[in-house]
């Protein structure tokens, strides 16, 4: 292995790279394009051989050119993010009733409208029923990692895998990182060895029409696949620890949870910034600890069970919002606390790139500790700048684009209190 300080994109690249890939097929757009830029700029230069780089004029032409080259044989990569990943979505779902084994990266990013760029979960999250694995890296070391992770696991049960991490949080953010070297992936990974192939020679039809006498059943085996991962994934990470000396990967990580009356629940980044204030409240005598899931499909309902059945109860902090409902992390952790009392809490935060800082969590979780939230709470709402817009619709019925005169409100009031 060798350290170095690089930009995350960078080192999921040299990830990537070391994977050997014979296809990458991608399409820019922020925050994961200078992933692709990098494999790009090594498959140029004849670093990254026998790899194709094939531009692509979409990000669907994307994921249908992965689709293509995993039929054939390769092993195929791409990376997406926010509306793109919603633009491809047809062939994702594609992508995993076929049974083929793409790695793809999710830089993960909001979805519009309005316009957003910054970081929040809602793009994968709202692909969380197409059927591909999906994994969620805390930092750039563990988003490396992973990725290697991630060819061997959907190689071996032929399906797919999203490798999600923050965008600009990790993607932008400089770090040092331990990049292994190649004969180490080697012996971790071995040469793409594909369950189905297209076969000039034995020529056959993938993908095409099932009637109802049949679909329950494709459904039921790509469900039953997802269900071995559970098993595999911890496997996984036992032999990457063994090869690559870390651990890395799994299906949750717990922090400081032994004799923890409250748990925060997360994925991704932010729990780096949950610990530090975990910590500093362990120090004023709370017993607060966090579970961060790692592999949110397919969800681990016996492990995160195991951790969380003791605590009397659970905040569950996500980057994301079912809309009319509230949370999406938060029913799946409760299926895992059925029949357990305790306490639950779902905490809206970070929409948008909106900052989670450590001040906000100290006050949320001393409310926890109180049993004083709302079971829905969105962390540092700003309810007069709601209020005002709910009134102006109530008002006029014509009131004009929300999000921009919000803005304007925000505007002017930071005038007047400048």
């Amino acid at each position: 292995m060798s350290l170095k300080q690089c930009e995350g994109s960078h080192a999921v690249a040299a990830a990537v790279a070391l994977c050997r890939p014979e296809v990458i097929c991608a399409y820019p757009i922020s925050p994961q394009t200078h992933i692709v830029e990098g494999l790009g700029e090594m498959v140029k230069a004849g670093k990254l051989s026998p790899c194709e780089f094939i531009n692509v004029e979409s990000e669907f032409a994307a994921m249908s050119v992965a689709i293509g080259a995993s039929a054939a044989g390769a092993r195929a990569y791409t990376a997406t993010a926010s509306q793109g990943l919603l633009f491809m979505v047809e062939a994702v779902y594609n992508a995993s009733g076929l049974g083929l084994p793409i790695v793809m990266t999710v830089a993960n990013r909001a979805i519009g409208a309005p316009i957003n760029i910054w970081n929040d979960h809602s793009d994968s999250m709202s692909q969380r029923d197409c059927g591909w694995i999906q994994l969620f890296a805390e930092n750039n070391q563990e988003a490396l990692d992973l990725h290697i992770q991630a060819f061997r696991l959907g190689e071996e049960l032929s399906l797919p895998v999203m490798v999600c991490m923050d965008g600009f949080i990790l993607t932008h953010a400089y770090e040092r990182v331990d990049i292994p070297t190649q004969a180490q992936v080697d012996d971790y990974l071995p040469p793409f060895s594909p369950r189905q192939i297209l076969d000039p020679s034995e020529p056959v039809s993938i993908g095409a029409m099932v009637g109802p006498e049949a679909f329950t059943e494709v459904r039921y085996l790509a469900h039953a696949r997802q269900m071995q991962a559970l098993e595999l994934i911890p496997q996984h990470a036992a032999r990457f620890r063994k090869i690559f000396g870390r651990d890395s990967g799994g299906l949750v990580r717990p922090y400081r949870c032994e004799d923890a009356e409250t748990i925060v629940v997360a994925l991704g980044s932010i729990l780096g910034t949950i610990k530090d204030t975990i910590d500093e409240m362990r120090d004023e005598g709370y017993r607060i600890g966090a579970l961060g899931i790692i592999s949110f499909r397919p969800f681990p309902l016996a492990a995160v069970r195991e951790v969380l059945q003791h605590a009397n109860r659970v905040v569950i902090l996500e980057k994301s919002l079912a809309v009319g409902i509230g949370g999406i992390v938060s029913t799946d952790v409760r299926m895992a606390l059925s029949g357990f009392n305790l306490h639950g809490y779902t905490v809206i935060a970070g929409l948008g790139g909106r900052s989670i800082t450590k001040s906000s969590l100290h006050k949320l979780f001393r409310q926890a500790e109180k049993d004083e939230l709302e079971h829905l709470t969105f962390l540092d709402l700003d309810h007069n700048i709601v209020n005002r817009e709910l009134e102006r619709q109530k008002q006029k019925r014509r009131s004009g684009p929300i999000a921009e005169n919000m803005l304007r409100d925000v505007v002017v009031i930071a005038a007047r209190i400048s």
